[in-house]
């Protein structure tokens, strides 16, 4: 088990990729698709860059050498605090459309709409952390020491979610314009409306 410490650092990048990709899905769907996030759409992505914000702590503790059980322990609470906020607000987005006939927010993606497929991430992120957790004392996640690969690919999946992140917040800002909320059902970007352009 002396591997185990560095599997838990790469899993907790595959936590940090995972997510990146989801964002990235629902970026794709949003620009090339045409369908704009309602604002319980934009929580749910809030609600997965809280929780991965946990996993990032795990990782840059780890490359710093200061990963101690309890900054582990707060790093995991972290995740799940994020999944759960964000699970409640999917389980909300589909109880608004359960009724029969209802078709739904935005067109389904293999079978489901986008708010399920994110419900099932944050389940997936919970039991993700039950599991690492109840293995903690078999150890915790180790970074490599010395510069190479490992860190610059570290670095890279690092970088990856800063920069989804920080497209969010412009989302957010164009989506929403002068306004303080987003409208109920979004068919455009309000401040190049507002900005006549």
């Amino acid at each position: 088990m002396k591997s185990f410490p560095r599997l838990l650092f790469w899993a907790m990048h595959l936590w940090v990729l995972a997510y990146s990709a989801v964002m990235l899905g629902a970026f794709t769907i949003q620009f090339v698709g045409g369908e704009f996030p309602c604002p319980l759409c934009m929580l749910q992505r809030y609600g997965m860059i809280l929780s991965t914000i946990g996993a990032l702590w795990i990782i840059m503790q780890a490359r710093r050498g200061e990963l101690t059980a309890v900054r582990y322990a707060q790093g995991l609470g972290m995740g799940v605090l994020g999944a759960a906020a964000g699970a409640l607000v999917s389980v909300r987005q589909i109880l608004l459309h359960i009724k029969p006939g209802d078709p739904g927010y935005g067109e389904p993606v293999l079978g489901m709409h986008l708010y399920t497929w994110a419900l099932i991430t944050f389940y997936v992120v919970i039991l993700f952390v039950a599991v690492v957790s109840m293995l903690a004392p078999v150890g915790i996640p180790e970074a490599p020491t010395r510069a190479g690969a490992q860190r610059t690919i570290s670095t890279l999946i690092v970088g990856l979610f800063a920069l989804v992140v920080a497209a969010n917040v412009i989302a957010i800002i164009f989506l929403e314009g002068f306004a303080w909320v987003l409208p109920d059902d979004p068919t455009g970007y309000n401040l190049l409306d507002q900005l006549g352009l």
